[in-house]
């Protein structure tokens, strides 16, 4: 019969021969009488964010934006390229001459405004959340193998980090697309080169306390190689300022990509983008102010709610707050 624990209160089974004690068990219970192990809580990230009402809101606003990023050809009433110039410069629905089939106005080229905003969100946030990952991917990488390595793999790294830091991002952007031909394809190539070495560098800290731990130096002493241990025990312990970077991060590029756009760097017509439609917007403002207001509203939006959801992610994954 296989036993696992003493019998709590219960007195100990001592053997004796030849009037001498030779030894002293301790009562047991079989596997089925043991008591049960507390359950650990699930979700606890989760519900400590549900009690963020700032984070709650952003994840909303958040929601919002993507469904309509996602769902563009169902919610959209027209198309984004759709024109029609007998309803050119149309208002806004609620002012003089405007009417309800465009709520928010049309373009000099009578193209609907809200229409081109929520065909636009998906532009944005597709490049944005494109950028986020392929640069979350080469900075968590490149700050794994520096704080794992040192020597001259962390020298090397670091050193073209503080160079790319150097140098002001939007005149580096500026100049790379300019020798580039501006695509979709090289203006996510930008926007990752701007946000690798916030990953790399912190990514690197993170890795240099975690190596140091017992369980990696019990891993290493087993005979575990490399590649098992960044995978398997470096990775996990970082993911959380990964996580939290990201969410930041999907707002700067946001902000960054529709400056790119805005100076006709960024995405090319006929697509739609915030920054390129506010970047059209500029020419009406005394005349035609709706052109301009609506995409920078979006804009605005948009990031106050991936800030706000970054503040409450960060605050619901760090254990010394009690929320």
């Amino acid at each position: 019969m296989s036993w696992l624990r003493p019998a709590h209160g219960d007195p100990p089974l001592t053997e004796y021969q030849g009037g001498r004690q030779v030894a002293t068990v301790e009562r047991t219970l079989p596997l089925e009488a043991a008591p049960p192990r507390p359950r650990i809580r699930e979700h606890e990230t989760l519900r400590r964010l549900t009690r963020i009402p700032t984070g709650m809101l952003g994840a909303a606003l958040l929601v919002v934006v993507l469904v309509a990023a996602v769902g563009a050809p169902f919610l959209a009433p027209y198309g984004y390229d759709d024109q029609n110039l007998a309803n050119r410069m149309k208002p806004p629905a609620w002012s003089d001459g405007g009417t309800w089939s465009h709520p928010l106005g049309t373009d000099p080229l009578g193209r609907d405004i809200l229409s081109r905003i929520i065909y636009a969100a998906r532009t944005s946030l597709g490049i944005s959340a494109a950028s986020v990952v392929v640069a979350g991917l080469f900075g968590v990488a490149i700050g794994l193998l520096s704080g794992y390595y040192r020597g001259w793999v962390d020298a090397v790294a670091m050193r073209v980090a503080d160079v790319q830091l150097s140098f002001p991002y939007l005149l580096l952007a500026i100049a790379v697309m300019a020798l580039l031909q501006p695509s979709i394809g090289n203006l996510i190539a930008v926007l990752a080169l701007r946000s690798w070495v916030v990953y790399a560098r912190t990514v690197r800290g993170s890795a240099l306390q975690v190596k140091e731990q017992d369980f990696v130096e019990g891993a290493r002493a087993l005979g575990a190689p490399d590649r098992r241990i960044i995978l398997r025990h470096l990775l996990p312990n970082v993911l959380t300022p990964v996580i939290v970077i990201s969410s930041f991060q999907l707002a700067e590029l946001i902000i960054a990509e529709s400056s790119l756009s805005f100076l006709g760097l960024g995405v090319q017509p006929p697509t739609p983008s915030w920054g390129a439609m506010l970047s059209q917007g500029r020419e009406y403002l005394t005349t035609a102010w709706w052109l301009g207001v609506f995409p920078g509203v979006a804009i605005i939006l948009t990031v106050l709610a991936t800030n706000l959801f970054g503040d409450g992610v960060r605050d619901a994954l760090d254990p010394r707050l009690k929320v």
